[in-house]
C-alpha cells in the first residue's frame, strides 16, 4: 500500500561528484511495508525552485526499517539530494509501480543487465533472486571505470561481467557486445538508457529469451495523474509509473 513517510538520512555515501548512495531509515522506527524489486519512490526535494518530487529506484531494502537510494546528479533536484547532510529528514511517497517478476524456474540462468545508474534496482533484485535459490549474474556497462557502481556488493551476489566504452575496465565497447549474451540464458532483467534496453530486447527476441525491462520515462506525480510518463504498448498507451516501470518486452512496441 502506498504511503507518505518521513525518513532520516543515516549516511550519504559519495562515490564521486555525480553519484551518491543515500541510506535511509524510517523516522518513527516502524518497519517498512512489503517492497518488490523494481519499485520506486517519489522523493520530496526541499530546495528553492524545485516543486515536484523526484522518482528514484529503490536500490536496496535492509531488514526492518531501512532502504537505500542510488542517485545520479542530473539537475537541481538530484543535486540537492546528493548534497544532503547526515540527519536530514527526507519525505518519501512509496512503494510505487510494479516490480520485476520472480517466477524463475529453479536452476535457470538469469542475467541482470544494467547501464550507468540503471544498476540501481538490480542490487535488490539480485538479493531477492538469491533468496529464491538462484545465482544471478550481472552484466554492467558504463562510460568508464569511474562510472561503475557497487561492484563490490554485486560480486557478493553473483558473477559480474563488465563493459566500458573507453576500455578502462572489462571489455571495451557497449553492453550489447559482451560475449556473455551469446551464451545460454533463460531470462534477462534490464535497466538503463533506452537505446541499451532496446538493443538488449532485440537480442532477447532473436534468441527467444524471456526479458523484462525497467523503463526510465520522465515522471512527475508517480500516481498516473499527470500523464507525462506514457508509453505505447501492445494494449495501447499506459502510464509507466502505475503499469510499470517494469514491463515484459512482449508488452512493448519496440
Amino acid at each position: 500500500m502506498k504511503q507518505t513517510k518521513d525518513f532520516l538520512l543515516e549516511e550519504n555515501v559519495r562515490f564521486n561528484d555525480n553519484y551518491s548512495l543515500l541510506k535511509l531509515a524510517t523516522a518513527d522506527g516502524l518497519p517498512l511495508p512489503e517492497i518488490k524489486p523494481g519499485q520506486f519512490v517519489q522523493v520530496a526535494v526541499e530546495t528553492p525552485g524545485v516543486f515536484l518530487r523526484r522518482p528514484i529506484s529503490i536500490n536496496n531494502v535492509e531488514s526492518g526499517d531501512k532502504l537505500s537510494l542510488l542517485v545520479r546528479r542530473a539537475g537541481r533536484g538530484s543535486s540537492a539530494l546528493l548534497d544532503m547532510p547526515k540527519g536530514t529528514v527526507v519525505n518519501l511517497l512509496f512503494p510505487l509501480g510494479n516490480g520485476f517478476s520472480l517466477d524463475v524456474a529453479p536452476g535457470a540462468r538469469v542475467l541482470l543487465a544494467g547501464g550507468g545508474v540503471g544498476v540501481a534496482p538490480l542490487l535488490y533484485l539480485g538479493r531477492c533472486l538469491e533468496k529464491a535459490g538462484l545465482k544471478p549474474e550481472y552484466l554492467i556497462g558504463a562510460r568508464s571505470a569511474a562510472d561503475l557502481l557497487q561492484l563490490d556488493v554485486l560480486e557478493k551476489i553473483g558473477k559480474v561481467h563488465i563493459c566500458t566504452e573507453d576500455g578502462s575496465a572489462g571489455i571495451k565497447g557497449l553492453v550489447t557486445a559482451h560475449p556473455v549474451l551469446a551464451e545460454k540464458i533463460d531470462r534477462i532483467y534490464c535497466c538503463g538508457p533506452a537505446p541499451m534496453m532496446k538493443a538488449i530486447a532485440a537480442i532477447a527476441r532473436e534468441r527467444n529469451i524471456d526479458c523484462e525491462v525497467s523503463l526510465e520515462n520522465m515522471m512527475a506525480c508517480g500516481l498516473g495523474a499527470c500523464l507525462c510518463c506514457v508509453e505505447k504498448t501492445v494494449k495501447g498507451n499506459v502510464c509507466v509509473c502505475t503499469e510499470g516501470p517494469v514491463f515484459n518486452i512482449n508488452q512493448l512496441t519496440w
